[in-house]
């Protein structure tokens, strides 16, 4: 039996959200020193302070080579800007991207539910400190640490060449 679309996408938002609850599919944050977390190359983002509670903006699907299922989360400045339709976003907008490795339900065939956590994506608004990268500024983070400065160099790149026309963000709101 396969599921329409929007059941599918449905599945996969509660199986994210779920996932995103159940301390076995966290991504451990860690931190350098009482206080202080651990920041991205080139642009010095770290993982938000209780990030794990923001409204979720959107489930998304990562197909191959990736393979993964995602959910984005928005802080309140960015939920708000998503609600107005607001482009651009304001300074002080962030967005966390959670991802996990798409695996098939053992409970429900045609359903896929996350599998292993893979990264945590930030992206923090700051029109002047990232004036450079479209006024955005990135983390990727892998059980929680930063990836390498040249994982980090791509980036703005992608997001340039893709959604210019949406403020550099890909993640739409799912209403």
């Amino acid at each position: 039996m396969k599921l329409p679309l929007a059941g599918l996408f449905v599945t996969v938002a509660v199986a994210c959200v779920l996932a995103g609850l159940s301390p076995a599919a966290q991504i451990v944050d860690t931190e350098d020193a009482p206080g202080t977390r651990a920041a991205s190359p080139i642009y010095g983002v770290t993982l938000p302070e209780g990030y794990r509670t923001w409204p979720l903006v959107a489930p998304a699907e990562e197909g191959e080579p990736l393979n993964e299922l995602r959910a984005v989360l928005g802080n309140p400045i960015a939920m708000e800007a998503y609600g107005k339709g607001e482009l651009p976003f304001p300074d002080g907008s962030v967005l966390v991207k959670l991802a996990w490795k798409r695996t098939p339900s053992s409970e429900f065939e045609p359903a896929s539910v996350p599998g292993a956590a893979t990264t945590v994506q930030v992206m923090v608004k700051d029109s002047r400190k990232f004036a450079d990268s479209g006024g955005w500024g990135f983390g990727r983070f892998v059980q929680g640490r930063p990836a390498n400065e040249a994982e980090h160099q791509t980036c703005f790149a992608c997001h340039q060449a893709r959604v210019v026309g949406h403020d550099y963000v890909f993640s739409r709101y799912a209403r």
